[in-house]
């Protein structure tokens, strides 16, 4: 196909869906709590191999699953020890990086967590800010609780289910996406 030819071909948006799971860590070695790109001074962390970030990650995940090029730990597992501790908004900025170095653009970023705390309402505005910037899209993020049902009822961890709107631009670095 010509480049006239692709440039006539309607631009098709490709949505994908990223989940994020963490338990709170043990009582016997405490961790911060990162959740929505913020510190939560005064509650209880979660485990991970990073920050442990639900929404962070489920919002990455989401856009490498719309842009089809991995996943969460295909770009940042465990066997990256560069990623060992690092931020949530780190890694959602890298993976906005990997996503337009494939040749996609990102339309926007939703995000809904599960858990009974913390109370998310007086700082959704600083979290979405946050989020947007490390995306360089709009990011929104809700939550919910599970009415005391399953494991985020519990109390035991936190869930994230986020989705991406990518589009294709139609430039590409193979070597810019490892």
């Amino acid at each position: 196909m010509s480049e006239n030819q692709n440039a006539l071909l309607p631009v098709i948006p490709r949505t994908g869906i990223g989940i994020d799971v963490h338990a709170y860590a043990p009582e016997d070695a405490p961790q911060p709590l990162w959740l929505g790109g913020l510190f939560w001074d005064g509650e209880r962390g979660l485990s991970g191999h990073s920050d442990g970030d639900p929404v962070a990650h489920a919002a990455a995940d989401a856009l490498f699953s719309a842009s089809g090029v991995g996943d969460l730990g295909t770009h940042f597992g465990t066997d990256r020890p560069e990623y060992a501790g690092a931020s949530g908004v780190t890694l959602l900025a890298e993976a906005a990086r990997i996503v337009r170095a494939a040749g996609f653009e990102i339309g926007n970023i939703a995000v809904q967590f599960v858990a009974n705390r913390p109370k998310f309402g007086p700082r959704r505005e600083e979290s979405q800010r946050v989020l947007s910037e490390a995306a360089g899209a709009p990011v929104s993020v809700s939550a919910t609780t599970s009415d005391g049902l399953g494991f985020t009822g519990r109390g035991e961890g936190i869930s994230a289910t986020a989705t991406a709107l990518v589009y294709r631009t139609g430039s590409a670095s193979a070597e810019s996406v490892a």
